[in-house]
């Protein structure tokens, strides 16, 4: 599990275009990690828009933002095609990174208990350790306050 304030482990994702991500390759950008339970349903949608319509905001405090859950590489493309979303979306089947970033755990949904992804947002700092987390994420708002925290970390820094 990862640890606040510590060095992250590297990753290797692909994303819906088949193009694998790994995070060494963004060494010295802050990196946005939000976990998400579902393409294509209406938190998980409101949340990736709202991500892209701030890509340039993100882009001028050098942040590269990802967007991860178990759907496939496929369902990602279609996700990505069907909004316009200029987020990378990475896939994430077998759950190791959703694990490693304690996005796992018991949801309720109208009463109804299950195992799924829950809504935690990591920022990765620049020399790639653990920065911030977000927990109990909700998806409306939620790109602008991650904006805002990372220039609040950077002011800090």
């Amino acid at each position: 599990m990862v640890t606040l304030g510590k060095k992250v482990p590297d990753f290797q994702l692909k994303d819906g275009n088949g193009y694998e991500h790994t995070l060494k390759h963004y060494a010295g950008k802050w990196v946005v990690l939000y976990f998400y339970p579902k393409d294509n349903t209406p938190g998980c949608t409101t949340e990736a828009i709202q991500f892209t319509a701030l890509e340039k905001d993100f882009l001028k405090v050098h942040a590269k933002v990802f967007g991860i859950s178990k759907d496939s590489c496929e369902s990602h493309k279609k996700f990505t095609n069907d909004h316009s979303l200029k987020v990378d979306l990475l896939a994430d089947p077998d759950g190791v990174i959703v694990e490693e970033y304690g996005a796992w755990g018991e949801k309720n949904l109208y009463g109804k208990k299950s195992m799924g992804i829950v809504r935690i947002t990591a920022i990765i700092a620049p020399d790639q350790s653990l920065a911030y987390v977000f927990y109990k994420v909700k998806a409306d708002g939620h790109a602008a306050e991650v904006l805002e925290k990372i220039n609040e970390l950077k002011g800090a820094a």
